[in-house]
């Protein structure tokens, strides 16, 4: 009896010791580490003041003086121009382009009562926003008209307009994407005009300028300033070797006078035309 209870005390004490041991040499797992998206590097595009005029203008004649639908709408078709890299490098040169936009657009008057909707419009567009429903779209033309071209894939329709994207029959798009709104940073920088982002590190910081040309109707003042300005010194030029002058020689003239025995043809007068039958010939003949 008593060698069973030491038999079980052993027992008892081995699996304790069996656990001891097992939890000390368990490691714990490490913590999952959240996964980490990369964002990806944005495409900045400068603007000025010049050009956010120029969206706004769009988005007003475009829109047919609508409202913040039909100004996004046509905001968004500006930016998928822009960031699509097959259209001018401004917000200025798309809306400019020839025959692309409304007549008039660069030159029209925006009325006063519609500046604070379009201000904010453009401003937001300018911030990332685009209209939803236009998504790649970069053409549009009024509402109900009708066109026999199968690769217009129209998306939405909003202020009187009625916005498509070119498709081919595979679905595929036929112009160049344009860059999501999440991938492009517009930076306002203060001036009248901009170059694309991508030649700014070309140009260098000093450019020589070339000094004009000379007017060719100056002054003789002005002429003669320039004459007396000292630009090089001149070397000094040699003495002439002596040159031994003679006399000319003196040819005799020639004679007009026709030799014995050549036979002298004068020209016969051509006769006179009288004008007004010169006309009856002509009449008769039917001119």
């Amino acid at each position: 009896m008593r060698a069973e209870i030491s038999f079980g005390k052993s027992l008892i004490g081995i699996l304790f010791v069996g656990l001891a041991a097992t939890g000390c040499t368990t490691t714990p797992k490490p913590a999952a580490t959240a996964a980490k998206t990369k964002q990806p590097a944005k495409v900045t595009f400068n603007y000025t003041n010049k050009d956010r005029d120029c969206l706004q203008r769009a988005m007003y004649f475009e829109s047919q003086h609508s409202d913040e639908d039909g100004y996004m709408a046509v905001g968004t078709v500006v930016m998928n121009r822009l960031t699509s890299g097959a259209y001018p490098p401004s917000i200025c040169g798309v809306v400019a382009q020839e025959k692309q936009f409304a007549p008039g657009v660069m030159t029209r008057e925006v009325k006063p009562q519609a500046e604070t909707e379009l201000a904010t419009a453009a401003d937001a567009i300018l911030k990332g926003a685009r209209h939803p429903a236009v998504k790649d779209a970069m053409f549009f033309h009024t509402d109900g008209l009708k066109f026999p071209y199968n690769n217009m894939h129209y998306v939405a329709v909003a202020g009187g307009n009625a916005f498509y994207e070119k498709r081919g029959a595979d679905g595929m798009l036929q112009t160049p994407p344009p860059l999501p709104a999440y991938e492009v940073a517009m930076n306002y920088v203060p001036g009248e005009s901009m170059l694309p982002p991508q030649f700014e590190a070309l140009i260098p910081s000093a450019v020589p300028v070339p000094l004009p040309a000379p007017d060719q109707m100056a002054t003789a003042s002005t002429m003669s300033a320039i004459d007396a300005t000292p630009t090089a010194r001149m070397a000094p030029i040699a003495n002439p070797m002596p040159m031994q002058i003679t006399a000319p020689v003196t040819l005799p003239e020639p004679s007009i006078e026709p030799d014995p025995g050549m036979r002298i043809a004068i020209p016969t007068p051509r006769p006179a035309y009288d004008s007004v039958m010169l006309r009856g010939s002509v009449a008769a003949n039917g001119g």
